[in-house]
């Protein structure tokens, strides 16, 4: 979809992963290649990008969860093209496509400066968000965490009432890349960043338990820096963060779009991500 200016809207494709890091790292932002990769590989078409004479100029990602949910994440705009309102114009082509697929519900985590563009998109404030980030080893945790659920059909089943749809491919996806530690059906994923690694997701039936799995994981993985995205509607997840030298660093509002539909936060002690949800 081209204009006479030389812009084009088309889909993003595994080709432009190297250009769209240059855009996400302009932003300060922790993704890697593989991040990319993930977001494209599970919802190809809801991948998105403006080109400007060759060059990428913006991105925005959909998220399919089935037809129950969507996410919106990635809305980027190089420096040097913004205020072209190329970021509205791809999420109206995201939200577009989540409207013919008769998705329920579109998410979307919104940065101060993304939520007045998403309010007159039809968002609506749902909860705050937050990143929470420290440096440095911690010491050995006495856990008795696993890299094996109790069941893999009860832990799927665990996530998908804490967070509110089924969201197995994407679990699976990350289990790929660094394996998950589990206590029973309570778990804790993570992964490299680009500048810090991330805790997250981590779903726990008890405060108990994702401190044993959070300084388990902390424990086992040698790092500089820790990035961790939480929802402050959990409290016991921000005191747990608290307890472990976190620090509170970026406040977002987690944003809907249609039916108004929530798991449950009192499980969820980190989230997949600002771009998963």
């Amino acid at each position: 979809m081209a204009d006479s200016s030389g812009v084009i809207m088309r889909n993003l494709i595994a080709s432009d992963i190297p250009a769209a890091m240059q855009l996400s790292a302009e932003a300060g932002w922790n993704q890697t290649f593989e991040d990319w990769c993930t977001l494209i590989e599970l919802t190809p078409d809801g991948c998105l990008a403006i080109e400007v004479d060759g060059d990428l100029a913006a991105t925005t990602t959909l998220l399919c969860y089935g037809q129950r949910l969507a996410w919106i994440g990635m809305v980027l705009t190089r420096i040097r093209y913004r205020g072209r309102g190329f970021a509205r114009r791809l999420m109206t082509q995201a939200l577009a496509l989540a409207d013919r697929r008769k998705i329920e519900s579109v998410k979307l985590d919104a940065t101060e400066q993304g939520q007045p563009l998403y309010e007159k998109l039809g968002f609506r404030c749902e909860q705050s968000v937050e990143r929470w980030s420290r440096t440095g080893a911690i010491g050995a945790a006495d856990s008795n965490a696993t890299d094996q659920p109790a069941s893999h059909q009860d832990w799927r089943e665990a996530d998908r009432s804490a967070f509110g749809v089924d969201r197995s491919e994407l679990l699976s996806k990350l289990a790929r890349r660094n394996s998950p530690l589990f206590l029973g059906n309570s778990y804790l994923f993570s992964r490299p960043g680009r500048v810090s690694w991330y805790l997250g997701p981590c779903v726990c039936e008890t405060p108990q338990t994702a401190r044993a799995l959070l300084k388990r994981g902390l424990e086992t993985t040698s790092a500089s820096g820790w990035s961790w995205d939480l929802l402050p509607a959990n409290g016991q997840a921000a005191a747990l963060a608290r307890a472990l030298d976190f620090s509170p660093r970026r406040h977002l509002v987690r944003m809907v779009r249609g039916k108004d539909q929530r798991g449950s936060e009192k499980a969820i002690y980190a989230i997949a991500g600002f771009e998963l949800g």
